[in-house]
C-alpha cells in the first residue's frame, strides 16, 4: 500500500495525543485501581514489541542489507537512551529551580514523548498508510497511564483547573509537529533511507520498552496473570491488526 497524504498523516498523528486526554479525563474522574494501570502498560509494551517485530523491522529488512538494519537498530537504541536522558535532565533542572517545577519537568518530558510519536507516525504514514495508521494506535494505550500522571501531578500541585487545561490544550499540537518532520523527511525518501529510518524506529521502540515501560509497568505490581495476560493481548490485537489492515 502506498503512504498517506500529507494531511492524513497529521490527522493521523492526533491519535497518540487522545491516549494523554483519555488519561487526563481518568484523573479528573478518579484514581484507577494499581491493577489496571499495571496492565494497561503491559499490554501498551506488547503493543509496541509487536510493531517493531512485525511491521517495521521486516519492512526495513526488504530494503536494506542485515549489517545496515543491526546498525540503525543500534542506533535507534541509543537514540531512545538519548530521549530518557533528555528527559530526566529537563526533569531535574526544573526540579532544583522551584517547588511545583517538578510537575513541570514531567510535563514538559511527557511532550517530548509526544513529539517522538508524531515523528514515528508521519515517518510510516510516508511509508504505508497501515503502518502510520498502526503506529498511531499503537501509541494510545502507552500515553493513557502518562496524561494520568501529568493531570494527578498538577492536582497534587494545587494547580487550578483552568490552568492546567490550557497546558494539556498544547499536547494534541507536538505529535502533529514531529508527523510533519517524520513525513517529509520519508516521503520521497529512497529504500536505503526509508530501511535505515524504519529499523532506527524499531530499536528506539524496542529500547524504550524494555527499559521504560516494563519497568513502570511493574511498580504497580500487577500479579502475572493479569501483566502476563495484557502484554499477550498486546501482541495479539496489534498483529490481528497487521493482518487485517494490510
Amino acid at each position: 500500500m502506498e503512504g498517506s497524504g500529507l494531511l492524513a498523516v497529521l490527522a493521523l498523528a492526533l491519535l497518540p495525543s487522545i491516549g494523554n486526554l483519555l488519561g487526563v479525563g481518568l484523573a479528573e474522574w478518579r484514581k484507577p485501581p494499581e491493577w489496571l494501570v499495571g496492565g494497561a502498560l503491559h499490554a501498551a509494551a506488547g503493543i509496541a514489541t509487536a510493531v517493531a517485530a512485525i511491521e517495521l523491522i521486516p519492512r526495513a529488512q526488504d530494503r536494506i542489507d542485515t549489517w545496515i538494519l543491526a546498525g540503525a537498530i543500534l542506533m535507534g537504541a541509543v537514540g531512545s537512551a538519548c530521549i530518557a536522558k533528555g528527559t530526566r535532565s529537563i526533569r531535574r533542572r526544573m526540579s532544583n529551580t522551584a517547588g511545583r517545577a517538578t510537575t513541570w519537568g514531567a510535563y514538559a518530558a511527557v511532550g517530548v514523548d509526544l513529539v517522538t510519536d508524531g515523528l514515528m507516525t508521519g515517518g510510516g504514514g510516508a511509508v504505508a498508510a497501515e503502518l502510520g495508521l498502526l503506529l498511531a494506535l499503537s501509541q494510545v494505550i502507552g500515553n493513557l497511564p502518562g496524561g494520568f500522571a501529568i493531570a494527578a501531578n498538577f492536582r497534587s500541585a494545587n494547580i487550578g483547573r483552568a490552568r492546567r487545561w490550557k497546558a494539556l490544550a498544547i499536547y494534541p499540537f507536538l505529535p502533529v509537529l514531529g508527523a510533519f518532520v517524520g513525513y517529509m523527511v520519508l516521503a520521497d525518501a529512497g529504500p536505503v533511507l526509508t530501511g535505515f529510518v524504519l529499523a532506527a524506529f524499531a530499536g528506539l521502540l524496542l529500547t524504550a520498552t524494555i527499559e521504560d515501560i516494563v519497568p513502570e509497568a511493574d511498580q504497580p505490581h500487577a500479579r502475572r496473570r493479569i501483566s502476563s495476560t495484557a502484554f499477550a493481548m498486546g501482541f495479539g490485537a496489534l498483529l490481528l491488526s497487521s493482518a487485517y489492515l494490510a
